[in-house]
Order: structure tokens, then C-alpha cells, then sequence
């Protein structure tokens, strides 16, 4: 296993979705993507029927979901969404 800790960007929407979710949720999310920076093939893949989809992964706690690709040439975690149930 390595140490690396995959930094993370989040996309546009994803910015707009975050900034309008309560605190408790903010930081969930911050929890959430510090599991996924750990171990980013850890969750499963976003569609399993997808030959080609191995680095876009769903990383789901509760009512929280996050939908990101691991960059492996950049060496970070780009969310692409995230989806909170609340």
C-alpha cells in the first residue's frame, strides 16, 4: 500500500452543490474525501459494465455520495458530483 494522499479538486457543480450543504454535511464530505484520498480504487466503480470506467468511482456514506475520477497521470481525485440525500 502507499502513503500517497491523493489531493482532490471538485468540479464546478460540485463546488455550487457544497457550498449550499449544511455544516454538518460540509464536513462529512471533507471526511469522505479523505477516506477516497487513501485508497481512491477502494470504492466501488461507478458502472461495472464499463470496460473502460475503472477510475470513475462512488464513494457513498449515508446520504452522501460523491462521484469522482481518479486522475492517475495528475495523481489527484477529481469529484465530478455529489449527490446528498437530506
Amino acid at each position: 500500500m502507499s502513503d500517497h494522499i491523493w489531493p482532490a479538486r471538485l468540479s464546478p457543480k460540485a463546488v455550487k452543490t457544497f457550498a449550499e450543504l449544511p455544516a454538518h454535511a460540509q464536513q462529512l464530505v471533507r471526511d469522505l474525501l479523505d477516506i477516497a484520498a487513501r485508497t481512491p480504487w477502494g470504492w466501488p466503480q461507478w458502472d461495472a459494465t464499463d470496460p473502460e470506467g475503472d477510475d470513475v468511482r462512488c464513494a457513498s456514506i449515508g446520504q452522501l455520495s460523491l462521484i469522482y475520477l481518479v486522475n492517475s497521470v495528475a495523481g489527484r481525485l477529481y469529484v465530478i458530483d455529489l449527490v446528498w440525500l437530506g
